[in-house]
Formats: C-alpha cells, sequence, structure tokens
C-alpha cells in the first residue's frame, strides 16, 4: 500500500502496489480448512506442508481470477478431486504456474499473486520432511506403534497433499 499522498487519481495506476489478495485469500481457506480438521500443530512444518499445498490449490483451481466467498463450499468438490491420491497433482501445479505465467507477462503487469504462489511451490518441492513411509510393507513382524515404523525423507507437498485432501474430508 502507498504511503497517504502518493496515490495516483489520473487512473493510471501510478506507481500503485499491487496486493495479492487472491493469494492471501486461497491461504486462508486452507489455513481455515486444515485448522478445523485439527490434524496437526499449526506450528508445525507439516501444517505449513498441508497449507501451501491446500493454498495452491485453492489457488490455481480459480480459473475465474476471482475467489468468492460464496463459492468456497462449491468448490469443496473439486478440491477433493484434485488433491486424491491418485491425481498427478504436481505435474497440474505446474502445468496451471506455467500458463498463469505466461499471462501474466502477455498482459505486462505484476502479478504478485503468481510470485507467492511460486515461492510456496518452491517450498514445497525443496524442502524435505521425515514421514512414515506410506509405501513399505513391514517385513517379518508387525510394526507396533507409529514411531516404530519405517520412516522416509520426503519431499513437502508429498506429505502437505494428503493433508489438505484429509482435512477438506473433515470439514
Amino acid at each position: 500500500m502507498l504511503h497517504r499522498g502518493h496515490e495516483s487519481t489520473d487512473g493510471t495506476g501510478g506507481d500503485a502496489l499491487a496486493v495479492p489478495m487472491a493469494w492471501f485469500y486461497a491461504e486462508y481457506i486452507a489455513d481455515e480448512l486444515l485448522r478445523t480438521g485439527d490434524l496437526m500443530p499449526p506450528t508445525s512444518f507439516e501444517f505449513r506442508a498441508g497449507r501451501d499445498a491446500l493454498a495452491l490449490t485453492v489457488f490455481l483451481s480459480d480459473t475465474d481470477g476471482e475467489l468468492s466467498g460464496i463459492r468456497v463450499v462449491s468448490q469443496l468438490e473439486t478440491w477433493l478431486s484434485l488433491t486424491a491420491y491418485d491425481q498427478p497433482w504436481q505435474d497440474w501445479v505446474r502445468e496451471r504456474m506455467a500458463q498463469l505465467a505466461t499471462a501474466a507477462v502477455a498482459v505486462g503487469t505484476p502479478a504478485p499473486d503468481l510470485d507467492l504462489a511460486a515461492d510456496a511451490w518452491r517450498w514445497l518441492q525443496e524442502t524435505e520432511l521425515l514421514a512414515p513411509d506410506l509405501d513399505a510393507v513391514p517385513g517379518g513382524g508387525p510394526v507396533v506403534g507409529e514411531e516404530d515404523g519405517p520412516k522416509v525423507w520426503t519431499p513437502a507437498w508429498r506429505l502437505g497433499l494428503p493433508l489438505g485432501h484429509l482435512a477438506i474430508h473433515l470439514f
């Protein structure tokens, strides 16, 4: 937001700072869904992974370019299908990010929402979290507790995506 007295009044926009409201709103929706599900502490890296994966899903699935509070409930099924286990979510994210980047370049205006989405996507890809190995088949005896099971370092999106999906179900 510009300091008072620097606003443009001639309709040209001047040096106005573009506020990434669509991304902030997508993060808010994701945060509320995860908090309602009460799946993990909001201060954990797992929560951040779930919030970022879900925020990317919400933001990138908005094909009209305007998130509407009234449509949130009607979008739950879409978000569930996008975050389902058998869907190539990461490919969809890459494709939608490329489409939005191309559109932003064509228009020639700043895209602060896309910048924040790209930061979230980069964090989800580059950050690895130690998580239970869901693909492991325990050999020999049964695993007594969750802490005793095999663990594997996994990209944050691989953990955050199922958490986001579960949070939508619990909503």
